[in-house]
């Protein structure tokens, strides 16, 4: 059976894996817990990704601040912006028209700090 298991296609086996976590919480009745769970996660998840984001941004501080004035505000105002839209998205649950504004605000302010980054990493003329 472990043989079989190993040899097993690795799509196969993932939806095996999933079908019988699904199982052992529908018979032992988890509903609550897998709720409680996706609770902490929806509230760890943002939280890990700002933490991610300052370690990159600690990391670059050095170089971002040799960087003109309105370079700096440009891809600092983009950040903020950004975090504004996900805290707006994550309070209020947008959707239809505010969702789509809250991807725009994302896409450009996104733009915005890409080229504020490509235009100080360029060594050409």
């Amino acid at each position: 059976m472990r043989r079989y298991f190993s040899e097993m296609n690795a799509t196969v086996r993932g939806f095996l894996i999933i079908a019988v976590i699904v199982l052992v919480i529908v018979l032992l009745n988890l509903q609550n817990t897998v709720n409680a769970l996706l609770i902490i996660a929806s509230i760890a998840f943002p939280l890990a990704i700002a933490f991610f984001v300052y370690l990159m941004w600690r990391e670059r501080r050095g170089e971002i601040s040799v960087w003109p004035v309105r370079v700096r505000f440009a891809f600092y105002g983009g950040a903020i912006l950004i975090v504004a839209a996900l805290l707006g998205y994550f309070f209020t649950g947008p959707s239809g028209l505010e969702a789509l504004a809250f991807l725009l605000v994302v896409i450009l302010s996104s733009v915005a700090m890409f080229r504020a980054w490509r235009q100080q990493k360029s060594y050409g003329f």
